[in-house]
Order: C-alpha cells, then structure tokens, then sequence
C-alpha cells in the first residue's frame, strides 16, 4: 500500500519547468506599463496635431497629409537612381557610416585621454582648462576649419562628429579613473601589475560606469552633428535630404525623415546602453 501511494505521488508529480510559465502576469503587466503610456501620449498628440493643423491657414501639414504627400517615400526607401536621388534607407545609411567611424574615432582618443588626464594630476591641471575651452565651442563652428584642413566633405563631417563627441568621453573617464578605490591600486602594486596589466584590469573594469556614460552622451552628439553638418556639405545624407526637401518646400518628406533621425537616435542610445549594461553587468544605468 505505501509502495502503491509512493508511485501515484511520483506519478503526479510535474517537471520543475512547468511549474515555471515563461509568460506570467506580472511580465505582461511590466510589459503593458511600458508601451501603453508612451502609445496614450503618442495618440493623443496626433490628435492634437492633427486638429490644430486642418484649420486654413496652417503652416504645418496634418499627420493624415504628411503620410499621403510623403507616402512613396515611406514606402520605397530603397530606391537609387544614382546621385543624390537615393530612398531614405541610402541616406540613412551614409550617415551611420559617418557617425560610426567618427565617433569610434572619438572613444578611442577619449578614453586614452580621459585615462591620461584622470591617472596624472600634471595631465588634468595641464589639459583639463583646454578641453572645457575647446568643448564649449558648437559643432557646425569647426566645420569650415575642417573643410580648409581637409578639402573633402566626407573627412570634414567625420572630423566634426570625432571633435563633437570626444568631450563628454574624455570628462567622463577622467572621472571614473579618478574614482577608482585606493583597495584596488593597493592590491595591483601587492600583485605588481605593470601599466597594460593595470590599465586593462583596473582602470577600464572600476571606469566602465563612468565611460558608458560618456559613449552614451556622445553617441547622441555625434547624431545630432552630423544631420547639421549634412545640410552644408551636401551628398548622400539624411542632413542633406533634409535641407533639399526643404529648399523644394516638401514640408511632409521633412517630417517623415525627422521621425526617422528621432528613432535612429534612440536607437543609438540603447545600443551603447545595453552594451554599457552587459559589460559593467549592471552597474551601468541601462
């Protein structure tokens, strides 16, 4: 009888995984949290929008316009017939060529500098007034610098994104090398760590924080600058195809490819803050 109710138990008994639904109540309602606020708002400013602008007289045409004039954009991004006349994906595209090569550029330059100017107090009294001097200066006011220097639009927008975003970089670094516990630099001379060793083990591991959240302010800079930098140096670009449907009074083809500058941007940010998030494992805020 105890051998017969010792199996009926046994028999009734359900894998630890189904006791373990991959969908619960509570990730649904995270889930909802998340996505209904910004649907409300997002709704509701259409609406608004779209009431404001049908009046006569508007400067700004309605959503329900702007997605009928700019439709065959929207709906072909991946046109080229060759030159400037490219869909918005061509655009799009050379942008983030530009933006990645200048800003990866720019965490290079800026880590080994903020490395420098936060390890050696010689290094921040010397360089520190210069970089807080040079990084007030706008963006776009490099560019005809840039342009004498180099005499080539495609170097002059990568040298304004690089000079554009390097700051907050450099600043951030500095200061998460500044921050490194005296614990561990004790324990890297016990163990006799030589400058690499340190650098490498130390230094980046205790600064990620800080540096993540350098790469996320200049990733931003970076996209902003190179849409304005677009706009005067012309060629493929979504800068350049901004500035055109404007000077052709495509008021929808502006708006559409606005939207998409604003999910690229945050797009970008997330990227870099869930690649910050899996590498400091969390301390970073993602």
């Amino acid at each position: 009888m105890a051998l017969g109710l010792s199996l009926g138990r046994l028999g009734a008994a359900k894998p630890e995984g189904a006791r373990r639904p991959l969908v619960t109540a509570a990730t649904l309602k995270g889930l909802a949290l998340r996505i209904v606020p910004p649907l409300v708002v997002l709704a509701v400013f259409l609406l608004l929008w779209e009431v404001l602008c049908q009046r006569p007289g508007a400067g700004l045409p309605p959503p329900s316009r702007v997605v009928s004039e700019a439709w065959e954009i929207i709906a072909h991004p991946f046109y080229d017939n060759g030159g400037t006349d490219k869909g918005l994906f061509w655009h799009i595209s050379a942008s983030l060529q530009r933006v990645a090569l200048g800003f990866t550029l720019a965490v290079i330059v800026g880590v080994l500098l903020g490395t420098l100017v936060g390890q050696s107090e010689w290094a921040m009294r010397g360089l520190d007034p210069i970089f807080q001097v040079l990084r007030t200066i706008p963006p776009l006011a490099w560019l005809p610098l840039s342009l004498a220097a180099f005499r080539d639009g495609q170097p002059s927008a990568i040298f304004v994104i690089f000079i554009t975003s390097i700051w907050p970089i450099i600043i951030n670094t500095a200061v998460g090398i500044r921050n490194i516990p005296q614990d561990y630099r004790n324990v890297a001379a016990v163990l006799r760590l030589n400058a690499v060793e340190f650098f490498a083990k130390v230094m980046l591991p205790s600064a990620a924080p800080y540096i993540f959240t350098g790469l996320r302010i200049g990733v931003g800079l970076s996209w902003l600058a190179i849409v304005a930098a677009e706009m005067l140096i012309g060629g493929v670009g979504i800068g350049f195809f901004i500035w055109d449907a404007w000077n052709s009074s495509h008021i929808s083809e502006i708006i559409v490819a606005l939207v998409y500058v604003g999910v690229i941007g945050f797009v970008l940010d997330r990227l870099v803050a869930g690649l910050g998030h899996l590498v400091t494992r969390g301390t970073a805020t993602a």
